[in-house]
């Protein structure tokens, strides 16, 4: 991990790499859980949003100024409305939130701390910005879906050792196309909440 550059960029200054990051999320994406069929058009314009914040973080995981990684985050009253309507009937308040769009990172460069180092700084981002709670959503699959490689491993342990708790009442629907489908169809994402003001962060 040498060589792997964390480097925090925020709002329009990520212009730059946002055809990369487009592709990059197309391509991890695909994989299972979420076997994503993405479009580049909706991408770059799904990240032009994020750009367009004005508290906006992208971390970006650069090897020798490639881009194998990356994570989002912004306010979540910022996000889709998708994303927000949970938050408005059971709490807490969006306005308290800071949502965290992804993580990607290319599979040769996981294990190596890189997916903390994401955490980390989104997570001390967003208590500088005075927000009392972190979130994101993770799609809802099926344990015995066709298309669950055997030896899937699940971030769940990850996201707990991390101090995030699945919230059951917090959940929205968000469609996409899988692969090898004709349609999109809704998908289930369940959110994961950490108050970031009851501990302390690296």
């Amino acid at each position: 991990m040498s060589a792997v550059e964390i480097r925090p960029v925020s709002g329009i200054a990520v212009e730059p790499w946002l055809d990369e990051l487009a592709d990059l999320r197309i391509r991890v994406f695909r994989d299972y859980p979420y076997l994503y069929d993405g479009s580049p058009v909706y991408e770059r314009d799904y990240l032009d949003r994020y750009a367009r914040s004005e508290q906006s973080l992208f971390v970006l995981a650069l090897e020798y100024n490639r881009l194998i990684g990356a994570a989002t985050a912004l306010p979540l009253m910022d996000a889709d409305p998708e994303f927000q309507t949970p938050f408005r009937a059971h709490g807490p308040a969006p306005e308290r939130v800071f949502y965290f769009g992804e993580s990607v990172l290319l599979p040769e460069y996981r294990g190596e701390g890189v997916g903390h180092r994401f955490f980390d700084l989104r997570e001390l981002y967003a208590r500088d910005f005075g927000f009392d709670f972190t979130t994101f959503c993770a799609v809802v699959r099926d344990h015995d879906h066709p298309r669950r490689p055997r030896d899937y491993r699940s971030l769940e342990p990850f996201w707990r050792k991390r101090g995030y708790q699945a919230e059951p009442r917090l959940i929205t629907r968000f469609p996409w196309r899988d692969l090898g489908d004709e349609e999109q169809t809704e998908k289930t994402m369940q959110f994961w909440l950490r108050d970031v003001t009851a501990v302390e962060i690296p």
